[in-house]
């Protein structure tokens, strides 16, 4: 019933689009004389009020309550809103009838008139003109009780924003998010770098890509899975010292309330710093950013009360790993970590499985009693095939994650700059990878070539969007504006 509810008030709409046609109104104009917004109007009011001062706004009309000769209307704009008051007598017959009879709640509207102060003290705008901006053909969600539906609320983001005024602030703190990053890293003396989406060989990260066909070339090439690491690398090598990079990145893996397939990513290349510089310049950026878009330093983060500004823990891989299930992973098989899997219950797919993935898996499970802020640090080598091994431990890297309320928001280390380790570790990797292991590395000779020529020590590190979920208590997909959604 509200689906042809709908649909009839959409064709008595139409009719009135033609209506106004016939009375020389034009229902979509090209332009508008707006010269004041709401805010402004408020802001001003009593100056405006005593200069007599005429206001054009521009506007969407939200409710309207008509009483003979005269009708009252709520006017919205990005601004604020503001009352409307039409009376017959001000506005002459003509405007006065086109407007009752031909305007509905939704429609875009040019409003012209001045301050004006009714018998209830609301300070409203009485009009002496008005035309129409354009003219909706569908109603508004709250004339059937809204978008009740998940799905349909993100396939209509733009009506979810309609109904639902919190969401604005939410996408404006995500922009106060990468705007804070990107000031943060400028005034650190980075530079804000653009690298390529499409790639030949998929590399930086441990994800399974998109891949798609270039025409021109006439080639297969995949969409990145890092926010251009190997490339940053490059910079290093031709003699760039800082850099980062903000943009999306694509992994083709599951969906849930941490993780999609298309996101943005940020990521620096720090030249001649290790991961203790790293751990102390993050540790300063993530606090700073959180600061300014969202003006707290105390989060509730799923069953988590996380202060941000606290002294950051450090939690050590392999300790953690037995510390909750046990099992010493510096001597155990791969048999013995698939006992422990299946001892725990922990759900492992056993296609290209390995020691790795085995790891993988016992950390998964071991990373939720973590509440952060803090470091993971000691993570073997086997797990991080571009990080540097560690000098005082072999089997392990000098990497970093970012832990907060049992995840990982944030990876970086120590870069490996060593071409001959870094070929070893390719080839490692594309071994896994034609044993089926989907997520491991292809071997990436031009990468390795650029290495033989010389890349300084440096620290790279990278956090997405979901750090910025985490922070204000959302999924993933609740923090994308127009999230992937199955057509219906």
């Amino acid at each position: 019933m509200p689906g042809n509810q709908s649909l009839n008030e959409r064709e008595e709409r139409i009719k009135k689009v033609q209506k106004m046609k016939e009375r020389g109104l034009f229902p979509y104009p090209a332009h508008s004389n707006r010269n004041s917004d709401v805010k402004s109007v408020l802001l001003n009011f009593q100056d405006f009020l005593e200069q007599k001062k005429s206001l054009i706004l521009g506007g969407r009309i939200r409710s309207i309550r008509s009483h003979g000769n005269i009708t009252f209307c709520r006017l919205e704009d990005s601004s604020g809103k503001i009352q409307l008051v039409l009376s017959k007598k001000d506005l002459g017959q003509e405007l006065y009838k086109n407007f009752v009879q031909l305007i509905d709640v939704g429609d875009f509207v040019e409003p012209e008139g001045f301050c004006f102060i009714t018998q209830k003290g609301e300070q409203s705008l009485l009009l002496k003109n008005w035309r129409p901006l354009a003219k909706a053909l569908r109603p508004l969600p709250d004339k059937w009780a809204g978008l009740k539906d998940e799905e349909e609320r993100l396939r209509k983001r733009y009506l979810d924003f309609l109904s639902n005024p919190d969401l604005k602030d939410l996408f404006r703190k995500k922009a106060i998010f990468w705007q804070a990053t990107r000031e943060f890293l400028l005034a650190k003396g980075f530079w804000d770098v653009e690298t390529p989406v499409l790639e030949t060989s998929a590399g930086g990260a441990n994800a399974r890509p998109f891949k798609t066909h270039h025409q021109a070339l006439d080639m297969d090439v995949f969409l990145r899975i890092s926010m251009g690491e190997l490339w940053q690398k490059r910079l290093l090598v031709g003699g760039w010292e800082k850099t980062f990079e903000i943009g999306r990145q694509f992994r083709n893996e599951g969906m849930d309330a941490e993780h999609l397939q298309d996101y943005t990513q940020m990521e620096f290349y720090w030249a001649y710093a290790d991961y203790n510089d790293g751990m102390r310049l993050v540790e300063d950026l993530i606090k700073t950013v959180a600061r300014k878009t969202f003006a707290t330093n105390i989060y509730q983060i799923k069953n988590y009360s996380i202060n941000i500004d606290q002294t950051w823990e450090r939690y050590d891989f392999s300790e953690t790993i037995k510390k909750y299930t046990g099992l010493d992973i510096n001597t155990a098989s791969t048999n013995q970590i698939i006992a422990k899997l299946k001892e725990l219950k922990i759900n492992y797919s056993s296609q290209g499985f390995n020691y790795q993935r085995g790891l993988d898996n016992l950390w998964k499970y071991c990373r939720k009693f973590l509440a952060g802020p803090g470091f993971l640090t000691g993570q073997p080598a086997a797990l991080s095939p571009l990080a540097k091994k560690s000098a005082s431990q072999p089997g392990q890297t000098e990497r970093f994650q970012v832990i907060l309320a049992g995840s990982e928001v944030g990876n970086g280390y120590s870069e490996l700059n060593d071409p001959l380790d870094q070929a070893e570790r390719f080839l490692e990797q594309q071994k896994l990878k034609d044993a089926g292991d989907e997520e491991a590395q292809s071997h990436d000779f031009d990468f390795v070539e650029a290495l033989e020529y010389g890349m300084p020590p440096a620290c790279g590190f990278g956090y997405s969007e979901r750090l910025f979920a985490f922070l204000a208590g959302k999924s993933a997909r609740e923090c994308q504006i127009f999230p992937l959604v199955k057509p219906k």
